[in-house]
């Protein structure tokens, strides 16, 4: 059995996994959900968060566990996962990057996001606080920019549960090496429904740091309310290291067998 460690993105907490936990949890394996420091129920202060802070938490979690930890960062946390993994790479599995940054070292992810020009979608999605230190999600763009595939009912529920992100995550950049990050195994899931992270621009991260595998799925960015089952049956695959298939299926898809999900 594999530990996994989940990892929310921007304006998000623990609560966005909670469709995936008892998934993966039913298989017999074990999973760590945190809140990042600052964010969901966390109330470490925003001027106390920064990205190193917030990747030695999660090296720290990866120490604390028995055995080298599959870790799988959404979204904002792909930078995060990366920095934690050049901090204890001999403790990480594989690294899961989900419709997430795949940021080069020395770049930010407000370098990466302006490789592409905006989405019409996401035209006036945030809202920033006066100081311009944070921003929440425009209530209008939870469905619109995020959630576009998702059940309304769960994306009332992430409009409720969603916060503030500290824009320091956006400008930091990332320290990472060959020797140390560039030796653990990585996976990409891109999602081709995506108005986040426009699939385009996943491409092109993964063109430029190959993973060992990519696999799609056909889902708006959020695929831990849109398609839980599909997703957890993608992470039970890497964790089996079985290989990992393309799948056109969505929320409401159940069959699901051919991917290790019951």
């Amino acid at each position: 059995m594999s530990t996994f460690v989940l990892v929310h993105g921007a304006w998000h907490g623990a609560w966005c996994w909670e469709r995936v936990v008892p998934l993966l949890e039913s298989h017999g394996h074990r999973v760590i959900a945190p809140d990042l420091p600052g964010m969901g129920q966390d109330r470490t202060p925003f001027a106390n968060v920064t990205l190193e802070g917030w990747a030695r938490f999660v090296a720290d979690l990866a120490r604390q566990q028995e055995e080298p930890i599959i870790l799988v960062g959404h979204s904002r946390a792909g930078i995060v996962v990366s920095q934690a993994a050049e901090y204890v790479p001999d403790r990480i599995q594989t690294l899961v990057y989900l419709a997430a940054f795949l940021v080069p070292d020395g770049c930010t992810l407000l370098d990466t996001m302006r490789r592409i020009p905006p989405r019409p979608e996401s035209k006036d999605s945030l809202v920033f606080a006066p100081d311009g230190a944070t921003s929440t999600i425009a209530p209008d763009a939870v469905k619109r920019v995020f959630y576009n595939t998702t059940p309304n009912e769960w994306v009332a529920r992430a409009a409720a549960l969603s916060g503030p992100e500290p824009m320091v995550s956006f400008t930091t950049p990332l320290q990472v090496t060959d020797e140390r990050y560039g030796s653990v195994d990585r996976v990409y899931i891109e999602c081709t429904q995506d108005r986040a992270i426009a699939p385009q621009l996943q491409s092109m991260m993964v063109a430029d740091m190959p993973c060992r595998e990519v696999v799609t799925m056909d889902t708006d960015h959020s695929p831990f309310y849109s398609a839980p089952d599909l997703l957890a049956a993608h992470l039970l695959a890497i964790a089996a290291n079985r290989p990992l298939v393309n799948h056109a299926g969505s929320a409401g898809d159940d069959d699901l067998s051919h991917l290790g999900a019951r």
